[in-house]
């Protein structure tokens, strides 16, 4: 399979083509700069901001939910420079895919999910859903993923299916902590294994749940059969190439990764503030093609920017 290869100091990054989201691979001692630099405060993306994504391009979406917009910016741009607004209501999640096609989250008042097709230039309706999707994700054979928090279930569905059918993929539609229940379920990530794991917030763990089982693993949690870490209402998650975790605590107000030596706390590590090192109530994250770490700070109403140390210049080439 054709890759897109990074070599920077002892920092390896690989990228599969077929993905369009960055999905680096780390050294084990990779460390952030713990002071973050503000990307974008509330005058730009308003208050609350829960949705970002960061393509293969180095191209950032945040979903503005005050003003029901999508900021778009391109690679070195210090202001949005492209603003895409809609007919949608307070979007909690979105995704891109490789061809610039963004599924919005619109359940909030309309039990939808759009997406806003990139070649026309206009919204469709590509999901019928029972309330708000806190996560979205497009698996690498076109299913569309959508975590319904107020419902305690993930629902997907097959986007070349013109019925517009869904399926549950996990939780019993009933809040509980068994094996084959959630509670408030919130992030989500498929690996191209089509692995689904779950960040479970009110559990305090995250899921996962092999391709096709109804009944989840705790990977992470006071729960899991292995040690790991003890979280408080995980509601961010991204896997890198190796399947370390990198876990957003919205109640520790950090974030948390997995690797070779364990779980260690990343950036946040000295509790809730609005400090440059620190986050409060955060809900998700994405990286950028040089393994910086992006955070929505929800509770400080910005987009913080935490640059991987040690890093020199440099950016992902065509092998």
């Amino acid at each position: 399979m054709k890759q897109l290869i990074l070599f920077i100091d002892n920092f390896f990054f690989s990228l599969l083509v077929l993905l369009s989201f960055n999905q680096p691979k780390y050294c084990p001692t990779a460390k952030w700069n713990p002071n973050g630099i503000t990307f974008a405060n509330q005058s730009i993306v308003g208050q609350d901001p829960l949705a970002i994504f960061i393509n293969t391009n180095n191209t950032i979406y945040v979903a503005n939910q005050e003003k029901n917009q999508i900021l778009v910016w391109n690679e070195g741009s210090i202001n949005p420079t492209r603003i895409i607004q809609g007919n949608f209501s307070s979007p909690a999640s979105l995704f891109v895919t490789s061809n610039g096609d963004i599924y919005i989250d619109d359940g909030h008042l309309k039990n939808q999910v759009q997406k806003w097709i990139s070649s026309a230039n206009e919204f469709d309706i590509v999901m019928n859903v029972k309330g708000s999707c806190f996560g979205l994700f497009v698996d690498i054979n076109d299913n569309l993923y959508c975590s319904m928090a107020n419902h305690h279930q993930v629902v997907k569905r097959w986007l070349k299916d013109s019925a517009m059918t869904s399926s549950v993929v996990a939780g019993t539609g009933t809040s509980g902590s068994s094996s084959n229940e959630l509670n408030r379920p919130l992030g989500i990530f498929v690996d191209v294994n089509l692995d689904l794991y779950v960040a479970d917030c009110e559990n305090h763990r995250v899921q996962l749940f092999q391709s096709g089982q109804s009944y989840g693993i705790t990977v992470v949690g006071t729960k899991s059969p292995i040690p790991t870490i003890s979280l408080a209402c995980p509601s961010g998650i991204v896997l890198d190439t190796q399947k370390h975790l990198f876990i957003v605590e919205l109640r520790n107000h950090r974030v948390v990764g997995s690797g070779p030596f364990g779980f260690r706390c990343l950036v946040g590590c000295s509790g809730e503030g609005f400090q440059s090192h620190q986050l409060f109530n955060p809900y998700t994250l994405s990286f950028d093609l040089f393994g910086n770490m992006f955070v929505t700070d929800q509770g400080n109403s910005r987009i913080q920017k935490f640059e991987l140390i040690g890093v020199t210049s440099g950016k992902l080439k065509k092998s």
